[in-house]
């Protein structure tokens, strides 16, 4: 049975997966719906064709039959979206991880989500590892450290501004030690992938997050450090920056297509 996808977003990461979709269909899935700002609906328009419903109503983007929704907005929409998706009885796919890191967001959707008997799921994302994480965690997990490197102009137009001058670091500089909760609330463009490991190992509280802007790098990198009962866990993963949103990763956006096509490649919430 085929499996109808609606996607909320238009912008970078949305136009990358809608693109990467085009290229490569998800076996098992089609696009049924778009929700995208009223000044890009001619744009979609234009990518995708007649046969998906593209729209800025969200009423009109959600009564189509849906599945499964993917946020692709930011987390704004996961707050003021989410949970309607759910009660309409469709699983959420959240890739704003960082909403999460709100205790009354993730609460709302966990509810909403126990009442219709869906979903909430979040894709593993630009990084690796969140099974080894998952794993560790059920034989004694104790201690987990998220590293991410960025370059400088990724961190532009977020509170590391008021700690470094950006345009003039001459080597790599830690700017923020501190929780996943803590990372994923005050840079919400930046910290997703600390919350999603945050999610598949220790909780938000517990999770170590080191945030570093470094001149001499031109990737996104993130690098988990775990250790268990027994045994240790070391991940990292480089990618270059989305041209139009050095925030993100370009391995991202298309990590949403994998994990519709796996679900081994999700951590779920019901």
């Amino acid at each position: 049975m085929t499996k109808r996808v609606g996607i909320i977003g238009f912008g970078a990461i949305g136009r990358t997966v809608t693109q990467a979709w085009l290229d490569a269909p998800v076996a098992g899935h089609e696009i049924a719906s778009l929700l995208a700002r009223s000044h890009q609906v001619d744009e979609a328009r234009a990518l995708l064709g007649d046969a998906i419903r593209i729209t800025a109503d969200f009423d009109e983007f959600l009564a189509n039959d849906l599945d499964v929704v993917v946020e692709l907005a930011g987390q704004p929409a996961v707050r003021d979206l989410g949970t309607k998706v759910l009660r309409a009885g469709v699983d959420l796919m959240v890739l704003s991880v960082g909403s999460l890191a709100s205790q009354a967001v993730f609460d709302e959707l966990l509810a909403a989500a126990a009442e219709r008997s869906v979903r909430v799921l979040v894709p593993v994302g630009a990084i690796a590892g969140l099974d080894g994480l998952l794993a560790l965690r059920r034989a004694g997990l104790r201690q987990v450290v998220y590293t991410s490197v960025k370059p400088p102009q990724s961190w532009k137009g977020t509170a590391a501004e008021q700690a470094l001058d950006l345009d003039n670091i001459k080597a790599p500089t830690i700017f923020f030690e501190g929780s996943a909760r803590e990372a994923a609330l005050k840079y919400p463009k930046n910290a997703n992938l600390a919350a999603a490991v945050a999610l598949a190992g220790l909780g938000l509280d517990q999770t170590s997050v080191v945030l570093i802007a470094d001149p001499g790098t031109k990737e996104n990198i993130g690098r988990i450090e775990a250790e268990g009962a027994g045994s240790r866990l070391q991940v990292t993963v480089a990618g270059r920056s989305e041209p139009s949103n050095p925030k993100s990763s370009q391995i991202t956006g298309v990590s949403v297509l994998s994990a519709l096509e796996n679900d081994a490649q999700l951590i779920a919430f019901a």
